[in-house]
C-alpha cells in the first residue's frame, strides 16, 4: 500500500493498474477471510476460491453493515468506529477502524486532494457547524469528511450556526484577513445549495479565485431539477467561486474518493476503482452502458470493506482517455437505485427539512 501511494493518484494505465489492483484487492481478501467469521462464511457460501479478474473479487451489498459488525481486528485494537450518516429510524452502518487503517485513509486522501490543490494548504472555509465536532472517536460521515478535509486547510473557518444560519461577521473577518489570497472550501451538497450560497449572496460577501469541493445530497437537488452543470453556474452567481469540484464516496469506504476532473467526470485513484454490473444479472458491462456501481479499494483492512455494490447507478464514459494525467475510467453517477434508501451525509439536514 505504501508503494501504491507514492505513484501519480491518475498515472497507471488499465492493463497495469488491474493487475496490480487484482494483487492487492486477492491479499485484502483472504485477510478478512482469515479474520473476520462472518465474511468467511459468506465467501464459503459463494463458493468463492480466487480470483483471476478484477471483477472476480467477491462484493458485499453495502447495506450488509447496517445489519451486521464487520471487522478484522480485535475489539480492543478499534481505534475509531465510523457511521453513516441516516435520516430518523433509518438503521446507520458501522465501520471499524484500527490505526493502521485509518492512518492509510488519511495518506491516501492527501495523494488524491494533493493532485489537486497542490502543497500548499488554503485558508479554509468549512460550510458546516463546528458543534458536529464533538465526539472523535465515535462520529458520522460528515464529520469524518470535515475533519479529513481540514488537513487541506488552515485558519479554519466554520460558516454556519448551531441553527444552520450563516456566521456573516466571522465570514466577513475571514475575507478580510485573506484579502487576495486564494481560498478552499468544502461542504455537503445540500448544505452549500440551501444554507450558504443564498445567505453569502444576500450578505453581499464574495469569494473570487476560490475553490470549493462539495459532495453528497444529489438526490435532494436532482428533486429540485438542479444538476451538475446548473450547480456550478448558480453558485458562481451566489458567491463569485469560479472553480468547483464534485466528489462521491461512501462512509464503507472513506478515503477512496472520486474527484470530479475538468471533464466533468469521476476519476478513479490508482489504489481504488469502479466496476458497473447489470442490475438483473450482476455481470460486469462495458464502457457505455449504465448499471449498478461497484467500488473496490485497497485501503480497509480492519473491515471487509474492500469490495462493495453500493446503491447507485453509473456508467463509465471512457477507459483512458486523452487527458495524460488522467489514466483510468470517467465515471458518471446517474443517481440512485430505485427504491434504494435515502442516503447522504447532507441528506440529514434536508430530511430534517422535509414537511
Amino acid at each position: 500500500m505504501s508503494d501504491f501511494l507514492t505513484l501519480p493518484p491518475y498515472g497507471l494505465p488499465k492493463a497495469e493498474k488491474d493487475a496490480l489492483l487484482l494483487a492487492g484487492l486477492s491479499e485484502l481478501t483472504a485477510h478478512h477471510r482469515a479474520h473476520c467469521p462472518p465474511y468467511a462464511r459468506m465467501l464459503d457460501a459463494f463458493g468463492f476460491a480466487h480470483a483471476e479478474r478484477v471483477e472476480d473479487i467477491p462484493f458485499l451489498p453495502v447495506s450488509l453493515f447496517k445489519s451486521h459488525s464487520l471487522r478484522s481486528v480485535a475489539q480492543e485494537d478499534v481505534f475509531k468506529t465510523l457511521t453513516s450518516s441516516g435520516t430518523t429510524g433509518q438503521a446507520v452502518s458501522q465501520v471499524f477502524l484500527d490505526r493502521d487503517t485509518a492512518a492509510r485513509q488519511t495518506k491516501a486522501l492527501v495523494s488524491i486532494m494533493g493532485a489537486l490543490l497542490g502543497p500548499e494548504r488554503l485558508p479554509m472555509v468549512l460550510v458546516d457547524t463546528e458543534s458536529l465536532l464533538k465526539n472523535r472517536r465515535q462520529f458520522n460521515a460528515r464529520a469524518a469528511g470535515i475533519i479529513g478535509m481540514m488537513t487541506f486547510g488552515r485558519q479554519h473557518c466554520f460558516a454556519l450556526d448551531d441553527h444552520m444560519g450563516l456566521d456573516v461577521d466571522g465570514l466577513a473577518r475571514f475575507l478580510d484577513r485573506n484579502a487576495g489570497k486564494r481560498v478552499l472550501l468544502f461542504g455537503f451538497t445540500w448544505m452549500v445549495w440551501k444554507h450558504f450560497a443564498p445567505a453569502v449572496q444576500a450578505a453581499g460577501l464574495r469569494f473570487d479565485d476560490a475553490i470549493l469541493i462539495h459532495s453528497g445530497g444529489w438526490k435532494k437537488l436532482a428533486d429540485e431539477a438542479v444538476d451538475n452543470a446548473v450547480f456550478q453556474s448558480r453558485i458562481f452567481e451566489m458567491t463569485g467561486i469560479g472553480t468547483v469540484r464534485n466528489f462521491y464516496g461512501m462512509a464503507e469506504q472513506v478515503g477512496s474518493v472520486f474527484v470530479e476532473g475538468e471533464d466533468g467526470l469521476l476519476y478513479p485513484p490508482a489504489f481504488a476503482d469502479i466496476i458497473i454490473r447489470d442490475p438483473i444479472t450482476l455481470a460486469p458491462v462495458p464502457v457505455g452502458q449504465p448499471g449498478v456501481v461497484q467500488v473496490v479499494s485497497l485501503l480497509p483492512r480492519s473491515y471487509p470493506g474492500h469490495s462493495l455494490l453500493t446503491e447507485d447507478l453509473g456508467v463509465i464514459v471512457h477507459q483512458d482517455g486523452a487527458a495524460p494525467a488522467h489514466c483510468g475510467k470517467g465515471v458518471r453517477i446517474l443517481g440512485r437505485v430505485p427504491k434504494a434508501e435515502l442516503r447522504g451525509c447532507s441528506d440529514v439536514a434536508a430530511a430534517k427539512e422535509a414537511p
